[in-house]
């Protein structure tokens, strides 16, 4: 059995750890795109990148002053029962680790009706899904406004096929990249429904940069994106280079017949994730 006092206390300790500390593979794909951009000027904001990651972990302060709003994510072993309020448990974690380590405060009680602050940057998104076996994985991104502001979604035409995603990917990050402190990670999602294709994409910016999707067709289509994204010559900060995107990642599900959905979830250079084991 997990408690959601268990889950809490993960979530606590994963929103520390990524709002200070920049991801290991995300870091070495700067250093590589350091080594390999020709722009004067994109490596310099590379090393500044790479400077402020340094700052940030020693000093144990925020890696970008907007420390957004609060994803977790829980995959949860099906031997497992879950107890307790888990919104409750999880959001009285979030404020915590926010007042703790001084993190600003970014949530609104209501999208349009009321913008005040809500002074605790809760409640938190939570989503639980099931996985074989015991124990569960407790994911938490921490998603600033501008990399949020900069996702999209399309209900395409099964017909568009292959080029029309491409297509929708490439206008996607032409209009917005700039808006999402690049160089960005591509987090693409293509199926599901409306509702579950962006969660798709946001689930893509988790995948280790180094990692290797076990479809071929999936490692073709990531690299022929990575590769136009980067000829946009939008590069770092947006001030031109050949680095405008460190990776692609893409996430595929089935969907119904009719549809083809895709959207675009993008993470700013100081993506900010971090997974925790809890055990059951």
């Amino acid at each position: 059995m997990i408690s959601s006092a268990d889950i809490a206390s993960a979530t606590g300790e994963a929103v520390t750890e990524a709002a200070v500390t920049l991801r290991s593979d995300v870091h070495a794909a700067l250093e590589r795109a350091l080594s390999n951009e020709r722009s004067d000027r994109g490596r310099r904001v590379l090393d500044q990148l790479l400077e402020n990651a340094r700052i940030a972990s020693g000093d144990r302060v925020p890696l970008c002053q907007d420390t957004g709003t609060v994803w977790v994510w829980i995959e949860l072993g099906e031997q497992e029962c879950l107890c307790g309020d888990l919104q409750v448990a999880v959001d009285a974690a979030v404020e915590t680790a926010y007042r703790d380590a001084r993190l600003r405060m970014s949530v609104a009680r209501d999208a349009l009706l009321d913008r005040t602050n809500t002074g605790t940057n809760t409640p938190a998104f939570v989503e639980v899904t099931f996985r074989p076996g015991s124990g569960a994985t407790v994911h938490v991104m921490l998603k600033g406004g501008g990399s949020d502001n900069s996702s999209a979604l399309a209900m395409l035409e099964p017909s568009d096929g292959m080029a029309g995603v491409e297509r929708f990917v490439l206008d996607t990050v032409q209009a917005k990249a700039t808006g999402a402190c690049p160089p960005v990670i591509v987090g693409i999602g293509i199926g599901g429904s409306f509702d579950k294709v962006a969660g798709l994409a946001k689930k893509a910016l988790l995948e280790s940069l180094d990692s290797t999707p076990s479809d071929p067709a999936v490692v073709s289509l990531e690299n022929r994106l990575l590769t136009v994204i980067n000829a946009t010559g939008i590069g770092p900060a947006g001030l031109g280079g050949d680095t405008t995107a460190l990776a692609v990642k893409v996430k595929t599900a089935p969907c119904h017949i009719a549809a083809l959905p895709v959207a675009v979830n993008m993470g700013c250079s100081a993506v900010r994730t971090a997974s925790v084991e809890v055990r059951g």
